[in-house]
Formats: C-alpha cells, structure tokens, sequence
C-alpha cells in the first residue's frame, strides 16, 4: 500500500539522514566504504604530516586505547616507522565495523575529497531527491542534514552527485560533533542552530532509535523505507514515506 502524503503544517525546516534516506545503503558501503579502504594507506603515506591529518591521528589513536581497554581486540598500533601501515589497518577495522567515530569519518572525508576532485567518485542520490529539494525550497523550507558522516563528507557528496551539484539547496550541515544521532540532545541543538523550534522541524531517517531521539526533543518525524534499507522493529509507530514525492 502506498503510504500517505506527509502534512506540512507548521513545518518551517527539514534535517535529513543521509544513507538510506537520500542516497542508497549500497553506494556508502560498496563504493565510498570501499574506496577509503583501498585508499587509506597511500593518503596517509601523503598527508600525514599535514596538521588535520594528525588530528585524526590522535583521534584514532586514543579510540584505539579505549578499543584495547575494553578488550574489543583490534589491530595494533605502530609508532614510526610502521605507524601509517598500522593506523590504516585500524581504519579499516573500523570501517569493517562500520564504526561512527569523528576521527574514522573525518579521515574519510578526507580521503574521498580526492576521489571527487579527480572525478573517480561521483556520488549518488535517489532520484527523487533533487526535485524535492527545489520544491521545499521554492516553498520557504530551510534543508539540513544530520549525519555521521563528516561535514565535509556531506558537502562533497552533495556537490557530485549524477544529478548535479545540490549544495545550494542545502543550509546547514550537522556530522556527529554536535552529538549522537540517538540523542534527543543533539535535535534540540539542531533546532537552536537552525533558529527553529524543534515543532517546526522535521526529521527524516531510515533508523527508529533516530527518530525516536529526535521525537524526544520535540520534532515531527518520518520513517523512510528505500530498496536495501533494514527492517526497522516499532516502525509502526511513525508515519512511512518510499519518496520524497510524497512529502
């Protein structure tokens, strides 16, 4: 059955997930995932002297002795001279993992930025996502996002798309420095950014316990169901969306 046409009423602004919600599961873990796998050891060898580059370091690194601590059994770190082979092991442990941390994503992001520059990356949004992004802008609506992923990550995935550059659409960008994404904290600090209140504001995920979070903090929200998306348990609860048509 095709679900209803999402009620706007109130609704001054729109914070996105990413995966699952605008761009399919299967592009982030089968290309972008992989291509930092595969990347990972040569920008290290290039960049790691660079200043940003040793932030993500030390972040890792201390992610690391916290793994170690909680007996979690990853792979060892090296100082120099083997320390760029061990760190790239580790990241692609964590990407095995799929971890959410700062340091892995910011890395990430770094790393896909010259997969974008020279054309190798180009990344990919369901295709009813440019038109919508037209239409709730042409109708006063403010576009944010909220993921995991690096600001940067964003910002590069949304400049490169098959549909064309959709960074003018989008005002805001939020990656997990301003919380976890299953934290009603988090939504609430959105909103304050935004200049919303969180009633004015509605969230769209592919994931339950992220709705719910933002629900706590007193935003609208909706579930979104895509080709390759996890079953979600309570998903009853929450209104359902198959495109961004329908909202």
């Amino acid at each position: 059955m095709s679900p209803t046409t999402v009620t706007m009423a109130g609704v001054r602004g729109i914070v996105l997930d990413v995966e699952g919600t605008t761009t399919p599961i299967a592009f982030v873990h089968d290309v972008l995932f992989s291509y930092a796998r595969t990347h990972v050891k040569d920008y290290l060898a290039k960049h790691a002297a660079a200043d940003e580059v040793r932030k993500d370091i030390e972040l890792l690194r201390k992610e690391h002795a916290a793994d170690v601590r909680n007996v979690n059994q990853p792979p060892p770190l090296s100082t120099s001279p083997a320390e760029i082979e061990s760190i790239a092991d580790y990241v692609k442990w964590l990407i095995d993992l799929d971890r959410k941390s700062t340091g892995l994503k910011s890395l990430q992001g770094k790393i896909w930025h010259d997969g974008y520059t020279d054309g190798t990356l180009r990344s990919q949004v369901f295709s009813d996502v440019a038109p919508a992004f037209a239409r709730w802008r042409n109708a006063g609506l403010t576009i944010s996002i909220f993921s995991s992923g690096s600001v940067l990550a964003q910002q590069l995935l949304f400049a490169h798309t098959e549909a064309g550059d959709l960074t003018s659409f989008i005002s805001n960008y939020f990656d997990t420095g301003v919380g976890k994404k299953g934290e009603a904290e988090s939504y609430r600090r959105i909103a304050e950014t935004i200049g919303l209140k969180p009633g004015e504001v509605l969230f769209i995920s592919d994931v339950v316990s992220e709705l719910s979070a933002a629900r706590e903090a007193g935003m609208k929200t909706v579930l979104s169901i895509r080709p390759g998306n996890q079953p979600q348990e309570h998903e009853a609860q929450y209104q359902i969306i198959e495109s961004f048509d329908e909202i």
